[in-house]
């Protein structure tokens, strides 16, 4: 059994933190067993946000009869203080709680500060002095900001994605939050689902002490693998070192990590899939994506209209309009009957 501390906050629990987006993709009753089944079953740390649509609301009719028992963390991408109280109030009634454990600011541009225009760090201040946050966070998919609000020592958590397919500077971001005595919780830890072994995620994130994974997760069968990690976490062998050497090869670098801050595209082009839809297919179930309805999705890159905006959006400063095209190329090649290597991608 792996357990993890969040830096100052001294919140301990075990090294399988549960990420509540996928949960809005189910019904309610569904939802229910899955989060009930995830506490039962030695999961302790949800993660959810605002922007979830009705994860919040599922997680408070499933969890609220065992709050104290449980850690909650929360999202607001409030860019007013009147938003951001609105958020609040509106997660703190979702959630059936009167505290919040970690209340984040959800991938803001730019690093909120006291005293700044914004106003949002003192409206998160004035929250903690009423009891209604416990510790302050951030998220973001920017190197630097992330950086900056390490270095501000304002921020008791750090969200940010990190998974074996990090390189050097993200790791610099794990080991700086350990100097500051700061957590740090890792979104996308199977990188949007390019990553399909849990085991090789977590032997990996499991090198790290101070690195909380949250998983995101839709399915009972999903999450039974992750309670199994709990009294059997696994290693990191050879084999799976070999398996994570060669995803590296295949997936570091230029490829989209379907964070989705591109969307919405005026072109109507879903952007977070197609811009990866090559890997998705070499690497998950095909049926879906060359379905009639996945090709129609595809096909709507034809429409792109240049306009840019979603390489100015794109937090990891991606040619997305590339990305599309020579997705789309070999989408097509694919229907026409051309085999899927690593080399033709």
């Amino acid at each position: 059994m792996s357990n993890v501390t969040l830096g100052r906050t001294h919140i301990t629990v075990d090294k399988n933190g549960f990420g509540t987006l996928p949960v809005q993709r189910v019904t309610k009753e569904e939802a229910a067993v899955i989060l009930r089944r995830a506490y039962e079953g030695g999961i302790t740390f949800f993660d959810t946000a605002r922007a979830y649509s009705d994860s919040e609301e599922k997680i408070g009719l499933a969890l609220s009869g065992v709050r104290n028992h449980i850690y909650l963390a929360t999202k607001t991408m409030a860019s007013t203080p009147e938003g951001f109280w609105k958020d609040l109030e509106t997660s703190l009634s979702l959630l059936k709680t009167d505290c919040i454990d970690i209340y984040q600011f959800h991938n803001p541009p730019f690093c909120p500060r006291p005293g700044d225009e914004s106003g949002l760090y003192d409206a998160a201040l004035k929250a903690r002095e009423q009891g209604k946050i416990r510790f302050i966070g951030i998220t973001n998919h920017r190197l630097s900001v992330a950086q900056e609000a390490i270095q501000s020592g304002l921020y008791d958590t750090l969200q940010f994605p990190f998974c074996y397919l990090a390189d050097e500077k993200d790791i610099a971001l794990v080991e700086a939050c350990r100097e500051q005595d700061m957590g740090f919780i890792a979104m996308k830890s199977l990188s949007g689902g390019l990553i399909t072994n849990a085991a090789a995620a977590y032997a990996y994130a499991d090198q790290f002490d101070n690195v909380l994974p949250i998983w995101g997760i839709q399915r009972l069968s999903e999450l039974e693998e992750f309670l199994s990690f709990i009294q059997d976490p696994p290693s990191m062998t050879g084999e799976i070192k070999a398996l994570i050497d060669r995803d590296r090869k295949l997936l570091s670098g230029t490829f989209c990590r379907g964070c989705g801050y591109c969307m919405p595209c005026p072109a109507g082009i879903e952007i977070n899939n197609c811009a990866r839809m090559s890997l998705l297919l070499r690497r998950s179930p095909t049926a879906s994506h060359l379905s009639p309805a996945g090709q129609e999705k595809m096909m709507k890159i034809k429409d792109c209209l240049h306009c840019g905006q979603c390489a100015s959006k794109c937090p990891y400063g991606l040619d997305t309009p590339a990305l599309l095209e020579r997705n789309l190329k070999d989408y097509e090649e694919i229907l026409a009957g051309k085999e899927m290597t690593p080399d033709n991608f």
